[in-house]
């Protein structure tokens, strides 16, 4: 890489950097532990009924004051759970959110409460933006996954009739050994149903992801490949807990047309999957080279009220119960550390730290370090002993 564009990308990542030192873009709110559904890799370690101590209305309403006060432009806040739509008080608190003049998304769950009835009144009050996932390409490898027969098609109806609503449909698809064979196939059937973004998170070892195989260095290296070819394809490509997809998207950008070789055998079968189901490039790549990472732009309020870099990265900050959520985000060390890229191991050494900066929450779950190094990163640095 030419220094002089090495340079400008430091110089616009400090930047970046400095930007999300007052505010973060994306507060996630776990409104509730409820959910009907038993994923295989839930986050949250979900349960069919909200836990005590959960967020009174009123101490909801004084968390989206406190998302307010960080100050405009306020952070988008995403409404996510267990199920959000099984907190009784969800209307009036979006209503409450819209009303302070935030930006909301929702992330519900695919279940009963799912209806074109109970999803209208958010429209009508101004939120535009829905995600739900889809974990495989087949009614076996999703519904195992899942947990609920005959919840891939119900998943894929409900993107059907949330666009019909007008909404901007995310969906939500987590990497992992069960299901990275049908990625390619996944990209195709978002593409059939007009998907407008596709949000790729590899997994993380917490909640009952503990018990779920994640894929190795080698092979996220590749899928990442994977995902910047699929990004010709008409949607966004995002990822989670992957934030060395923006190395591999400025490398493939400098390297123009050069497609390396798969490093991997899943690699090579989604390279030649994803041409026999969706075919040649059809658009500029819309793949997200930059961004946000678990403490930098990013922060999460748990169902209690308790604080969190993400919701992967089970590191307690405080309470929004005692302390404001904004001096938490701007002055603790643990975050002061992460936005200036103050890492340990390869993630400390490597040129892409500020880019990049490794998963903290796979970092955590590895080694008890949210300041380590990433283990699911393959690139070694040019300096890093071997």
């Amino acid at each position: 890489m030419p220094p002089s564009l090495s340079t400008g990308r430091e110089v616009s990542a400090v930047r970046t950097q400095l930007r999300f030192d007052k505010r973060p873009l994306l507060v996630f709110w776990e409104t509730t532990k409820a959910c009907a559904l038993k994923c295989q890799h839930c986050r949250a370690t979900a349960v069919p009924s909200a836990l005590p101590g959960e967020l009174t209305t009123v101490e909801g309403r004084h968390l989206l004051e406190q998302v307010a006060g960080f100050g405009r432009p306020s952070p988008i806040l995403v409404m996510t759970g267990g199920d959000c739509l099984a907190r009784p008080d969800l209307l009036e608190l979006t209503a409450y959110a819209r009303e302070l003049g935030l930006v909301v998304a929702l992330s519900p769950s695919v279940s009963p409460r799912l209806r074109p009835d109970t999803m209208l009144p958010y429209y009508e009050m101004g939120v535009r933006s829905v995600s739900v996932s889809l974990d495989g390409a087949s009614p076996l490898v999703h519904d195992g996954i899942r947990g609920v027969p005959g919840h891939h098609q119900q998943t894929l109806s409900a993107i059907g009739w949330l666009r019909d609503l007008g909404f901007k449909v995310q969906v939500n698809t987590t990497v992992m050994r069960q299901n990275a064979d049908e990625l390619a196939d996944v990209a195709a059937l978002l593409l059939r149903h007009g998907v407008s973004i596709w949000e790729v998170f590899f997994l993380v070892g917490v909640g009952r992801g503990t018990a779920v195989s994640a894929l190795p260095a080698a092979e996220n290296e590749d899928v990442c490949h994977f995902l910047y070819d699929a990004s010709h394809h008409r949607f966004v490509v995002r990822t989670v807990e992957a934030p060395f997809f923006r190395r591999v998207v400025q490398a493939r950008r400098d390297a123009g047309q050069s497609v390396p070789e798969p490093i991997t055998p899943l690699g090579r079968h989604l390279g030649s999957r994803l041409l026999e189901v969706v075919g040649p490039p059809e658009v500029r790549p819309r793949a997200q080279g930059f961004g946000t990472r678990d403490g930098m732009g990013v922060l999460f309020v748990g169902h209690d009220g308790s604080v969190l870099p993400s919701g992967f990265l089970p590191l307690p900050l405080g309470n929004v119960r005692q302390t404001p959520l904004a001096a938490i985000y701007r002055n603790h060390p643990v975050l002061r550390a992460i936005r200036r890229a103050d890492f340990h191991g390869r993630c400390g050494s490597c040129s892409h730290r500020h880019i990049c900066g490794g998963s903290r929450a796979r970092a955590y779950a590895g080694n008890g370090d949210p300041l380590g190094e990433d283990p699911g990163c393959a690139y070694q640095p040019a300096d890093w002993p071997t």
